[in-house]
């Protein structure tokens, strides 16, 4: 069935914005391991190794979504009107700023390059998606966790610019984002109250871990004793990731009730997201609760991500990913 569908669709024709889902949680799995590297006997080289691999999937996956547009640009806003396309675009525009973050070590030069392309590119999927939810149906402006990507994924940004020592464009996309994503979790506490999202769309609640824990690593990145404030931030939102983590945990079954899905792709980065963040708190203050969640959440992540990552962009390979996220073909 794959050989078939492989000899009628061309390189690109139907390439899936969702595979970008998938490889930001990839890229994410990089700076976990940087992170567990980060003043211990764990080699840096490992995280560079996985950035490197995972650059290679993600130049081929936007090759491939280049060559859809050339055919037929017609195809962007097709798939920003589906939600895993508006999903997988909005973490396209995050993927640059992932790997932004993760250059800043190797290459700071290109990492403040990458920074600027990823603003470039974050605020443009981010526009294009308030285009297709003001022109679309009513139905489509309800809030989902998708939103922290498109609205507060900025602040993956914000990691690499405190890094480089941009601390004004830090502080800025810290406070804007944290009002974004305080606005989406209140409105989605609200939805959830009244009632659970279908099965097949619950893994996108594991979304809503991934601002917490960003929170934290940018905080983090500020010197404690300039910003005294950026310092008590840090211990409380990796309070908030701890207990949203929690509440995932505690509802697992009810997320994996509709069984293997492209879905799972939610699920990647915001486990990373924990493990950074916890390995950089306890890299700073030297405390075991945070070395052993973030240890614990790095296994997790190392056996889960390369699981998801292998099943999906198998599913890419074969044309299967296109069909199930309804990707637009040009």
């Amino acid at each position: 069935k794959g050989n078939v569908m492989r000899s009628k669709t061309g390189f690109g024709e139907q390439t899936p914005p969702a595979i970008f889902s998938l490889i930001l949680g990839l890229f994410g799995l990089s700076l976990a391991w940087r992170a567990a590297a980060n003043g211990s006997v764990i080699p840096a080289g490992i995280s560079e190794a996985i950035l490197g691999g995972v650059l290679v999937v993600f130049v081929i996956a936007c090759a491939a979504y280049l060559r859809k547009l050339m055919r037929r640009a017609g195809t962007l806003v097709e798939d920003a009107r589906i939600l895993p396309g508006r999903g997988g675009l909005a973490a396209f525009g995050v993927c640059f700023a992932v790997l932004a973050a993760g250059l800043v070590p190797i290459a700071p030069e290109w990492a403040g390059r990458m920074l600027g392309l990823a603003l470039a590119v974050q605020s443009a999927t981010a526009l294009l998606v308030i285009y297709v939810l003001v022109s679309g149906p009513k139905e489509q402006r309800q809030v989902t966790p998708l939103w922290h990507l498109s609205f507060v994924g900025f602040i993956v940004a914000a990691v690499s610019a405190v890094a480089l020592g941009h601390y004004g464009l830090a502080q800025a996309i810290f406070w804007a984002t944290l009002v974004a994503a305080l606005g989406i979790w209140a409105m989605s506490a609200v939805q959830l109250r009244r009632h659970l999202p279908p099965a097949p769309l619950r893994p996108m609640l594991a979304i809503h871990l991934a601002p917490a824990c960003l929170f934290v690593i940018v905080a983090l990145g500020f010197p404690a004793q300039d910003y005294p404030v950026m310092a008590l931030l840090a211990r409380v939102f990796a309070g908030v990731a701890a207990l949203i983590l929690l509440g995932l945990l505690v509802s697992l079954k009810s997320l994996l009730e509709a069984g293997f899905s492209p879905m799972w792709a939610s699920f990647t980065f915001p486990l990373t997201a924990f493990a950074t963040a916890m390995l950089s708190l306890a890299g700073q203050t030297g405390g075991m609760a945070e070395r052993l969640a973030g240890g614990v959440a790095l296994v997790a992540a190392s056996t889960l991500v390369p699981y998801i990552a292998v099943k999906v962009i198998r599913m890419w390979m074969t044309g299967q990913l296109a069909l199930k996220t309804n990707a637009a073909k040009a």
